[in-house]
């Protein structure tokens, strides 16, 4: 959502200022004592011009003080599908694959010692997964809470509440997919049958893979 009224400037671009969505079109922007005045529900969305897309109020820490809103867990219409999913799964294991066969290849074509040039072609594919995993944890856990895969089809790593995760929540998140993996794939098609679609790995690691909402 991109909706930006023609009264926010630099002026008034403050941190303790919001743009509220009032009958679907953005007002404002309001103090806080504002938008005390206009009793402010923790359902409403609302933005700061720091922000890149409006949130329900109950999502934001300083409103939830604020207002004592109850932190609330995504609505289910929000999150990513299977195939947002494996389209990004597909895309990130191409971008991390290429430098490693790239490097294999070249050690096929230019070691002439045919054990040297084993190990080092057989080494950089089987860093792969390794390589995959660093790159995972380092993109979800990052202000962009996604891969360029996920980025690319809009969609995003969060916790049950929508907020950006940490490192040791994106390491488990991403060490849990082994289990999804040995599971013949199974942890991965859960998804299709739990509520906020998750898979093994998410549920383990309590997190969400959620796409835009406005």
């Amino acid at each position: 959502m991109t909706m930006q009224p023609s009264g926010f400037n630099n002026s008034t671009s403050k941190k303790d200022q919001y743009i509220l969505v009032v009958d679907g079109k953005p007002a404002g922007p309001f103090s806080i004592e504002e938008l005390r005045s206009r009793k402010l529900r923790s359902g409403d969305f609302v933005k700061t011009a720091a922000m890149d897309d409006y949130k329900e109020a109950h999502e934001i820490p300083e409103l939830r003080e604020l207002f004592g809103f109850a932190k609330r867990a995504l609505p289910l219409q929000y999150f990513g599908s299977f195939d947002q999913r494996a389209i990004a799964s597909v895309v990130d294991w191409l971008i991390v694959s290429f430098g490693f066969v790239f490097v294999a290849i070249g050690a096929v074509i230019l070691i002439t010692d045919p054990t040297t040039r084993t190990v080092v072609a057989v080494g950089m594919v089987a860093l792969i997964p390794v390589a995959k995993m660093v790159y995972h944890i380092t993109m979800e856990s990052s202000d962009k809470q996604a891969t360029y895969g996920k980025q690319l089809v809009n969609v995003r790593v969060t916790d049950i509440y929508g907020q950006r995760i940490d490192v040791p929540k994106a390491f488990a998140r991403n060490f849990a997919k082994i289990l999804s993996t040995i599971t013949l794939c199974i942890g991965y098609l859960m998804c299709f049958f739990t509520k906020k679609q998750q898979c093994l790995h998410d549920m383990i690691a309590e997190t969400l893979v959620i796409k835009d909402r406005l």
